[in-house]
């Protein structure tokens, strides 16, 4: 059996500015054990930075994590519910969401709630529901009207019914 995840594409979008408090998470936390142990704060501080933002990461957005092993195991109905969950638990705490730089520490562009709406999208389509498909790209561009995954994915969904062979009545 071959391995899915090869063949799933990925998509993963840098905010290069919120590595800035990031990294200044990072020497705070240096510093906090430079107190202590001044030789070893280094090492000490970066080992809790990974510890930390390792936690976190996987930890709060645990339905994300698990809709995304379940698409890489080519399981997209299944992926569906648990992309469903993590919208509506980054919608009931949109801080989270909003301040991911600092909550989660992550340097994503795209907000949790945006891939969520991308990746049920995204399931639709490759379990051949092309109308939901659409209805969730459209959802997402409500949403996020810069959403470049979503409009890139409904083109392509457009492009599909535009070039399908007409049938004649």
């Amino acid at each position: 059996m071959s391995n899915m995840s090869s063949k799933t594409p990925t998509i993963r979008q840098i905010s290069w500015i919120s590595i800035i408090p990031q990294l200044i998470t990072m020497g705070i936390i240096m510093s906090l054990w430079y107190l202590t142990n001044p030789e070893k704060a280094i090492l000490y501080g970066a080992l809790t930075y990974l510890v930390i933002s390792f936690s976190l990461r996987n930890l709060i957005p645990k339905d994300h994590r698990n809709g995304i092993k379940k698409v890489k195991n080519g399981k997209f109905k299944d992926a569906i519910f648990d992309f469903n969950k993590s919208y509506e638990f980054f919608n009931k705490n949109k801080w989270i969401d909003k301040y991911r730089f600092l909550t989660l520490l992550s340097s994503s562009r795209m907000s949790y709630k945006e891939m969520a709406l991308n990746n049920i999208a995204f399931c639709y389509g490759q379990i051949g529901n092309g109308i939901k498909s659409k209805e969730f790209y459209e959802r997402t561009l409500k949403e996020f009207p810069e959403s470049g995954l979503a409009k890139a994915g409904l083109n392509m969904l457009n492009s599909i019914n535009n070039n399908a062979p007409q049938q004649s009545v």
